[in-house]
Protein backbone atom coordinates (compact mmCIF):
# COMPACT_ATOMS: atom_id res chain seq x y z
CA UNK A 1 0.00 0.00 0.00
CA UNK A 2 1.57 3.20 -1.06
CA UNK A 3 1.90 5.46 2.02
CA UNK A 4 2.39 2.80 4.55
CA UNK A 5 6.26 2.54 6.10
CA UNK A 6 7.58 -0.40 8.00
CA UNK A 7 10.94 1.14 7.54
CA UNK A 8 12.60 4.34 7.25
CA UNK A 9 13.00 4.94 3.42
CA UNK A 10 16.71 4.38 2.17
CA UNK A 11 19.65 6.91 0.93
CA UNK A 12 19.15 5.82 -2.39
CA UNK A 13 15.22 6.84 -2.87
CA UNK A 14 16.08 10.00 -1.24
CA UNK A 15 18.66 10.18 -4.13
CA UNK A 16 16.35 9.86 -6.26
CA UNK A 17 13.61 11.66 -4.64
CA UNK A 18 16.03 14.95 -4.82
CA UNK A 19 16.37 14.30 -8.77
CA UNK A 20 20.33 15.05 -8.96
CA UNK A 21 19.92 15.54 -12.93
CA UNK A 22 18.08 18.52 -12.32
CA UNK A 23 19.83 20.55 -9.90
CA UNK A 24 22.67 21.32 -12.86
CA UNK A 25 19.45 24.02 -13.44
CA UNK A 26 20.13 25.25 -10.16
CA UNK A 27 23.79 25.27 -10.17
CA UNK A 28 24.57 26.94 -13.54
CA UNK A 29 23.48 30.10 -12.77
CA UNK A 30 24.87 30.49 -9.58
CA UNK A 31 28.51 29.54 -11.51
CA UNK A 32 27.81 32.16 -14.11
CA UNK A 33 26.71 34.91 -11.38
CA UNK A 34 30.48 34.19 -9.65
CA UNK A 35 31.93 34.20 -13.46
CA UNK A 36 30.30 37.93 -13.41
CA UNK A 37 31.63 38.86 -10.07
CA UNK A 38 35.27 38.08 -11.36
CA UNK A 39 34.75 40.12 -14.47
CA UNK A 40 33.47 43.13 -13.12
CA UNK A 41 35.81 42.61 -10.34
CA UNK A 42 32.80 42.20 -7.80
CA UNK A 43 33.70 38.81 -7.05
CA UNK A 44 33.10 37.36 -3.20
CA UNK A 45 33.72 33.40 -2.46
CA UNK A 46 31.70 33.26 0.56
CA UNK A 47 28.26 34.51 -0.73
CA UNK A 48 28.82 32.58 -3.67
CA UNK A 49 28.88 29.49 -1.58
CA UNK A 50 26.45 30.21 0.18
CA UNK A 51 24.10 31.25 -2.88
CA UNK A 52 24.78 27.63 -4.42
CA UNK A 53 23.97 26.07 -1.41
CA UNK A 54 20.69 27.59 -0.98
CA UNK A 55 20.10 27.82 -4.87
CA UNK A 56 20.48 23.53 -4.32
CA UNK A 57 18.47 23.13 -1.58
CA UNK A 58 15.99 24.89 -3.16
CA UNK A 59 15.56 23.23 -6.43
CA UNK A 60 15.85 19.66 -4.28
CA UNK A 61 12.72 21.10 -1.93
CA UNK A 62 10.71 22.12 -4.81
CA UNK A 63 11.33 18.57 -6.46
CA UNK A 64 10.34 16.90 -3.46
CA UNK A 65 7.23 19.62 -3.03
CA UNK A 66 6.47 18.02 -6.98
CA UNK A 67 6.77 14.86 -6.20
CA UNK A 68 4.19 15.40 -3.22
CA UNK A 69 1.51 17.55 -4.27
CA UNK A 70 1.61 15.57 -8.47
CA UNK A 71 0.78 12.58 -6.23
CA UNK A 72 -1.96 13.85 -3.95
CA UNK A 73 -3.77 15.52 -6.78
CA UNK A 74 -3.72 12.36 -8.88
CA UNK A 75 -1.04 13.16 -11.57
CA UNK A 76 1.14 10.97 -10.93
CA UNK A 77 -0.29 7.77 -11.99
CA UNK A 78 0.83 3.91 -13.18
CA UNK A 79 0.80 6.01 -16.75
CA UNK A 80 3.81 8.20 -15.18
CA UNK A 81 6.39 7.93 -18.43
CA UNK A 82 9.03 9.99 -17.18
CA UNK A 83 11.49 8.83 -14.14
CA UNK A 84 10.02 7.26 -10.91
CA UNK A 85 8.26 9.82 -8.66
CA UNK A 86 9.23 8.26 -5.28
CA UNK A 87 5.76 8.90 -3.16
CA UNK A 88 3.88 7.09 -6.30
CA UNK A 89 6.40 4.56 -6.55
CA UNK A 90 5.61 3.60 -2.49
CA UNK A 91 9.37 4.15 -1.91
CA UNK A 92 8.71 6.90 0.55
CA UNK A 93 5.29 8.03 2.10
CA UNK A 94 3.95 10.84 1.08
CA UNK A 95 4.05 12.28 4.65
CA UNK A 96 7.48 11.47 4.99
CA UNK A 97 8.32 13.39 1.54
CA UNK A 98 6.58 16.29 2.39
CA UNK A 99 8.69 16.45 6.01
CA UNK A 100 11.65 16.10 3.81
CA UNK A 101 10.46 19.14 1.79
CA UNK A 102 10.04 21.41 4.76
CA UNK A 103 13.15 20.31 6.45
CA UNK A 104 15.21 21.00 2.92
CA UNK A 105 13.52 24.33 2.44
CA UNK A 106 13.87 25.03 6.17
CA UNK A 107 17.92 24.67 5.52
CA UNK A 108 17.38 26.72 2.47
CA UNK A 109 15.76 29.13 4.49
CA UNK A 110 19.10 29.56 7.20
CA UNK A 111 21.20 29.82 4.33
CA UNK A 112 19.01 32.64 3.54
CA UNK A 113 19.86 34.52 6.51
CA UNK A 114 23.13 34.69 5.96
CA UNK A 115 22.67 36.20 2.43
CA UNK A 116 20.52 38.85 3.50
CA UNK A 117 23.27 40.11 6.45
CA UNK A 118 25.21 40.04 3.37
CA UNK A 119 22.53 41.50 0.59
CA UNK A 120 19.80 43.53 2.29
CA UNK A 121 16.44 43.85 1.91
CA UNK A 122 16.46 42.93 -2.35
CA UNK A 123 17.56 39.30 -1.18
CA UNK A 124 14.80 39.08 1.66
CA UNK A 125 11.97 39.77 -1.26
CA UNK A 126 13.90 37.62 -3.53
CA UNK A 127 14.20 34.53 -1.19
CA UNK A 128 10.94 34.70 0.18
CA UNK A 129 9.66 35.07 -3.20
CA UNK A 130 11.83 31.68 -3.74
CA UNK A 131 10.68 29.83 -0.67
CA UNK A 132 6.65 30.24 -1.56
CA UNK A 133 6.98 29.47 -5.05
CA UNK A 134 9.08 26.39 -4.87
CA UNK A 135 5.96 25.23 -2.70
CA UNK A 136 3.46 27.26 -5.01
CA UNK A 137 4.50 25.43 -8.01
CA UNK A 138 3.16 22.53 -7.88
CA UNK A 139 1.04 23.11 -4.66
CA UNK A 140 -1.60 25.78 -2.99
CA UNK A 141 -4.70 27.14 -4.21
CA UNK A 142 -3.65 28.15 -7.73
CA UNK A 143 -0.30 25.58 -8.73
CA UNK A 144 1.60 27.44 -11.21
CA UNK A 145 2.25 24.34 -13.15
CA UNK A 146 -1.02 23.20 -13.78
CA UNK A 147 -2.01 27.02 -14.94
CA UNK A 148 -0.12 27.42 -17.61
CA UNK A 149 3.04 29.50 -15.31
CA UNK A 150 5.17 26.93 -14.83
CA UNK A 151 7.97 28.12 -17.85
CA UNK A 152 7.79 31.42 -16.20
CA UNK A 153 8.62 30.36 -12.98
CA UNK A 154 11.26 28.86 -14.31
CA UNK A 155 13.05 31.74 -16.43
CA UNK A 156 12.44 34.37 -13.90
CA UNK A 157 14.09 32.22 -11.03
CA UNK A 158 16.42 30.07 -12.38
CA UNK A 159 17.46 32.62 -15.14
CA UNK A 160 17.53 35.98 -13.71
CA UNK A 161 16.23 35.80 -10.24
CA UNK A 162 19.51 32.98 -9.47
CA UNK A 163 22.27 35.19 -11.38
CA UNK A 164 21.42 38.43 -10.76
CA UNK A 165 20.67 37.33 -6.81
CA UNK A 166 24.23 35.82 -7.69
CA UNK A 167 25.87 39.09 -8.28
CA UNK A 168 24.10 40.93 -6.00
CA UNK A 169 25.54 39.66 -3.06
CA UNK A 170 28.72 40.14 -4.41
CA UNK A 171 28.73 43.42 -5.39
CA UNK A 172 25.53 45.05 -4.16
CA UNK A 173 24.64 46.19 -7.73
CA UNK A 174 22.65 44.81 -10.63
CA UNK A 175 24.48 46.15 -14.11
CA UNK A 176 22.40 45.18 -17.37
CA UNK A 177 24.58 42.83 -18.51
CA UNK A 178 24.04 40.50 -15.14
CA UNK A 179 20.37 40.65 -16.80
CA UNK A 180 21.16 39.73 -20.18
CA UNK A 181 23.12 36.31 -18.64
CA UNK A 182 20.34 35.34 -16.56
CA UNK A 183 18.10 35.35 -19.92
CA UNK A 184 20.53 32.75 -21.29
CA UNK A 185 20.43 30.72 -18.17
CA UNK A 186 16.71 30.98 -17.91
CA UNK A 187 16.26 30.58 -21.21
CA UNK A 188 18.16 27.05 -20.98
CA UNK A 189 16.36 26.30 -17.76
CA UNK A 190 13.05 26.44 -19.42
CA UNK A 191 13.87 24.12 -22.31
CA UNK A 192 14.61 21.23 -19.71
CA UNK A 193 10.84 21.76 -18.65
CA UNK A 194 9.88 21.67 -22.17
CA UNK A 195 11.58 18.74 -22.47
CA UNK A 196 9.31 17.72 -19.48
CA UNK A 197 5.83 18.70 -20.33
CA UNK A 198 6.19 18.30 -23.87
CA UNK A 199 6.83 14.41 -22.83
CA UNK A 200 3.67 14.97 -20.59
CA UNK A 201 1.30 16.40 -22.42
CA UNK A 202 -1.08 14.02 -23.37
CA UNK A 203 -0.94 12.81 -19.76
CA UNK A 204 -0.84 16.06 -17.93
CA UNK A 205 -4.04 16.74 -20.13
CA UNK A 206 -6.18 13.83 -19.15
CA UNK A 207 -5.13 14.83 -15.48
CA UNK A 208 -6.35 18.30 -15.89
CA UNK A 209 -3.15 20.17 -15.47
CA UNK A 210 -2.80 22.87 -18.06
CA UNK A 211 0.85 22.84 -18.70
CA UNK A 212 2.13 25.64 -21.30
CA UNK A 213 2.49 22.41 -23.07
CA UNK A 214 -1.30 21.54 -22.94
CA UNK A 215 -1.36 24.90 -24.32
CA UNK A 216 0.87 25.22 -27.01
CA UNK A 217 0.06 22.09 -28.23
CA UNK A 218 3.09 19.72 -29.77
CA UNK A 219 3.92 22.45 -32.34
CA UNK A 220 3.99 25.03 -30.35
CA UNK A 221 5.92 23.17 -27.64
CA UNK A 222 8.63 22.25 -29.89
CA UNK A 223 8.48 25.92 -30.92
CA UNK A 224 9.55 27.13 -27.67
CA UNK A 225 11.92 24.90 -27.04
CA UNK A 226 13.80 26.29 -30.31
CA UNK A 227 13.24 29.31 -29.17
CA UNK A 228 14.90 28.94 -26.19
CA UNK A 229 18.35 27.42 -27.61
CA UNK A 230 18.08 30.48 -30.07
CA UNK A 231 18.08 32.84 -27.35
CA UNK A 232 21.05 31.20 -25.39
CA UNK A 233 22.69 31.15 -28.52
CA UNK A 234 22.30 34.84 -28.93
CA UNK A 235 23.29 35.94 -25.36
CA UNK A 236 26.70 35.75 -25.69
CA UNK A 237 27.49 37.33 -29.14
CA UNK A 238 25.57 40.83 -27.52
CA UNK A 239 27.15 40.30 -24.60
CA UNK A 240 30.71 40.66 -26.40
CA UNK A 241 29.23 43.42 -29.01
CA UNK A 242 27.23 44.94 -26.75
CA UNK A 243 28.73 44.60 -23.21
CA UNK A 244 32.56 44.57 -24.06
CA UNK A 245 32.71 40.65 -22.54
CA UNK A 246 35.86 38.99 -23.46
CA UNK A 247 36.03 36.94 -26.74
CA UNK A 248 36.93 33.59 -24.36
CA UNK A 249 32.96 34.09 -23.39
CA UNK A 250 31.67 32.62 -26.63
CA UNK A 251 33.03 29.25 -25.86
CA UNK A 252 29.31 29.30 -24.01
CA UNK A 253 28.12 28.20 -27.66
CA UNK A 254 30.15 25.19 -28.04
CA UNK A 255 27.73 24.10 -24.30
CA UNK A 256 24.90 24.08 -26.97
CA UNK A 257 26.26 21.77 -29.30
CA UNK A 258 24.69 18.73 -27.02
CA UNK A 259 21.67 19.92 -27.61
CA UNK A 260 21.71 19.07 -31.63
CA UNK A 261 20.88 15.45 -30.00
CA UNK A 262 17.49 16.17 -27.93
CA UNK A 263 16.22 18.94 -30.67
CA UNK A 264 16.25 16.48 -33.41
CA UNK A 265 14.39 14.00 -30.56
CA UNK A 266 12.30 16.76 -29.83
CA UNK A 267 11.05 17.46 -33.24
CA UNK A 268 10.95 13.45 -34.40
CA UNK A 269 9.52 11.36 -31.25
CA UNK A 270 7.20 9.16 -32.06
CA UNK A 271 6.85 7.38 -28.09
CA UNK A 272 6.89 10.22 -25.23
CA UNK A 273 9.21 7.86 -23.68
CA UNK A 274 12.36 8.84 -26.36
CA UNK A 275 12.16 12.39 -24.67
CA UNK A 276 13.41 10.60 -21.25
CA UNK A 277 17.27 11.07 -22.80
CA UNK A 278 16.15 13.93 -24.33
CA UNK A 279 15.76 15.56 -21.07
CA UNK A 280 18.91 14.52 -19.39
CA UNK A 281 20.70 15.96 -22.64
CA UNK A 282 19.01 19.19 -21.95
CA UNK A 283 20.40 19.47 -18.24
CA UNK A 284 24.03 18.43 -19.32
CA UNK A 285 23.63 21.60 -22.01
CA UNK A 286 23.31 23.49 -19.19
CA UNK A 287 25.63 22.70 -17.05
CA UNK A 288 28.05 22.86 -19.87
CA UNK A 289 26.95 26.11 -21.39
CA UNK A 290 27.25 27.51 -17.66
CA UNK A 291 30.34 26.51 -16.87
CA UNK A 292 31.76 27.57 -20.38
CA UNK A 293 30.02 30.86 -20.36
CA UNK A 294 31.47 31.73 -16.31
CA UNK A 295 35.00 30.79 -17.28
CA UNK A 296 34.83 33.06 -20.39
CA UNK A 297 34.34 35.80 -18.22
CA UNK A 298 36.14 35.14 -15.75
CA UNK A 299 39.49 34.17 -17.50
CA UNK A 300 39.03 36.15 -20.45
Amino acid sequence: MVGSDRSAPGPGAWVLAARPKTLSAAAAPVVVGAGLGVFHGTGRLLPVLAALVGALLIQIGTNLANDYFDFMKGTDTEDRLGPVRVTQAGLIPPATVRRGMIVTLGLAFLVGVYLVWVGGLPIVVVGLASLVCAVAYTGGPYPLAYNGLGDLFVFVFFGLVAVGGTYWVQALALPPDVLLAGVAMGALSTAILVVNNLRDLETDARAGKRTLAVMLGRAGTQGEYLVMAGVAATVPVVGVLGFGWPLPSLAALLGLVPLLTPLRTVFSFEDPRQLNPALGQTARSVAVYGLLLAGGLALG
